[in-house]
């Protein structure tokens, strides 16, 4: 498997992830299992899970149940923490109510893990600042609950700013972005502005 760097994070992972987008609820346990020991055999270490409502109706709590079985699933396949990059999401939706450490740490929990490797950021809810994301994703990286963090689905203006926050700051600009493209839907990746922003 080829391996790459993880922007200027530090992380050494497989060039392929393994995602869990509504996934894992939709297929017997077995199958799970089988998925992520493939994974694991064919040497993916990255892993890319989030926490997102039941759509199944079977689920036993509306939300999150999602990363508990990415939790069970992943101990089940024989993965071994250390070995592994795990990334999760903030979604931001509870927020202020729930702050960023807290909802991360009930998604830590869930999963079973005292740590992710990478925390994506959602695009900031209404009224939420960007420079309050900013000091509020960094601050899980002092705390040591995530090792580096990226963004998902951001417009480019909103990465660049993030970038120049971080900068006059002194803390990690994020290390990724997690973008809509296909072969299908290729803009939002290849527009200029983004191109921009992501250098």
């Amino acid at each position: 498997m080829i391996r790459r760097q993880l922007g200027g994070s530090g992380i050494e992972v497989s060039a392929l992830a393994l995602g869990s987008w509504r996934t894992f609820e939709h297929i017997p346990r077995e199958a799970g299992v089988a998925v992520m020991t493939a994974a694991r055999e064919a040497g993916i270490d990255f892993l890319d899970d989030a926490r997102y409502d039941d759509r199944t109706g079977t689920a036993p709590i509306p939300t999150g149940w999602s990363v508990v079985l990415f939790g069970e699933l992943f101990r089940a396949a024989g993965w071994k923490r250390d070995e592994v990059v795990v990334s999760n999401k903030l979604w931001w939706e509870l927020w202020p109510e729930q702050t960023a450490a807290e909802e991360l740490d009930a998604s830590l929990g869930r999963m079973g893990f005292d740590h992710l490797d990478l925390v994506y950021s959602e695009r900031p809810s209404q009224g939420l600042a960007l420079e309050d994301v900013v000091e509020a994703v960094t601050a899980l990286v002092r705390a040591g609950k995530a090792r580096a963090w990226g963004v998902l689905s951001w417009s480019p203006q909103q990465l660049a700013e993030a970038g120049r926050i971080a900068r006059a700051e002194g803390v990690p600009p994020p290390c990724v972005a997690q973008l809509p493209y296909s072969v299908l839907q290729r803009e939002w990746v290849e527009d200029a502005a983004m191109v921009a922003a992501l250098e």
